[in-house]
């Protein structure tokens, strides 16, 4: 087994369907031109509140990936 390294960055997903939305979102729009996406920690979870109802989630998370030999 080879030893890997990894660099992470700091993405903001957002979603009107509910936070595991706004993480997905993150996520996939990522993986568009970034590959070997291995991992992810959400580090804060917020929204927008609108009449008294979720009117948006925001969640903020790193995702980690492999770099290239």
């Amino acid at each position: 087994m080879s030893e890997h390294v990894y660099k992470s960055l700091e993405l903001t997903g957002s979603s009107k369907v509910s936070s595991d939305d706004a993480i997905k979102t993150a996520i996939e729009k990522a993986s568009k031109t970034i590959r070997d996406i291995r991992w992810f920690h959400v580090s804060e979870v917020r929204g927008h509140v609108d009449g008294g109802k979720v009117a948006y989630w925001q969640v903020t998370l790193k995702i980690g990936f492999t770099l290239e030999d």
